[in-house]
């Protein structure tokens, strides 16, 4: 079997049938696989497990049917554009804004969306403590998603200002997931979250486990939050 059509199958097991869709994915990754000899994209460059671990691995939130369709999504942390670039390519309905503190990410996801022709993406530049005090971005996102970017503690004092009363924040997250819940509940009090769900994955084919954590926005985040860059990490709630 080619490669290719092993995320074909995949994208198809997830009922996403569009051949626009998979062309675009296959160029990403292409574009991906030749800037990462410039600047440090990702350490995944095999093509099954690019598919599989970043293409897919994005996907799957999908399938706990929130409606994204005419929202406004904010990837916080996006790397090399995951889970961003992989959702915008197929919620064409949907907003989307790719925060990176990284500017040479932000500039190979310049080219990214140029190439691909994505009219649904905006980019960022800068950290989210600067930008989750701005008018334009605080509490204005009906659902924030972000993927391997920080402990769940300090991830909420990154996200939670973003999110709107009602909307909600979606944390990718690996196996030891229970521990940064355990941790969080702190921060959830402050900065107005409260977990509504978890959902459990295996990756198709390599079997990695993978869990989503859905936090609902239930109150206003007071403006003393996030707090200047580094304390979040350095200091978590």
């Amino acid at each position: 079997m080619f490669k290719q059509d092993i995320l074909e199958r995949e994208l198809n097991n997830l009922g996403i049938d569009d051949k626009d869709v998979f062309l675009k994915l296959i160029r990403f990754r292409a574009l991906i696989l030749e800037w990462n000899e410039k600047i440090n994209l990702t350490t995944i460059t095999d093509e099954e497990e690019m598919y599989i671990k970043h293409f897919i691995d994005s996907y799957l939130i999908l399938e706990n049917n929130f409606i994204f369709k005419n929202k406004k999504v904010l990837d916080l942390g996006t790397g090399a554009g995951f889970p961003g670039i992989p959702l915008s390519i197929l919620l064409k309905d949907t907003e989307f804004c790719l925060l990176d503190a990284v500017n040479k990410k932000i500039n190979f996801l310049e080219i990214v969306i140029k190439d691909l022709n994505l009219k649904n993406v905006n980019l960022i530049h800068g950290r989210a403590e600067d930008y989750a005090k701005q008018d334009d971005f605080r509490q204005k996102f009906d659902f924030v998603i972000s993927r391997a970017v920080a402990d769940l503690p300090v991830l909420l004092e990154y996200s939670l200002p973003f999110v709107k009363i009602g909307g909600y924040l979606i944390a990718y997250k690996g196996k030891n997931y229970t521990s940064e819940i355990d941790r969080s509940a702190n921060a959830l009090d402050l900065l107005g979250g409260e977990i509504k769900n978890t959902f459990h994955y295996n990756l198709p084919l390599i079997f990695d486990d993978r869990y989503f954590i859905i936090i609902e926005k239930v109150k206003d985040t007071p403006f003393r939050y996030p707090r200047k860059a580094g304390k979040a990490t350095t200091n978590p709630l």
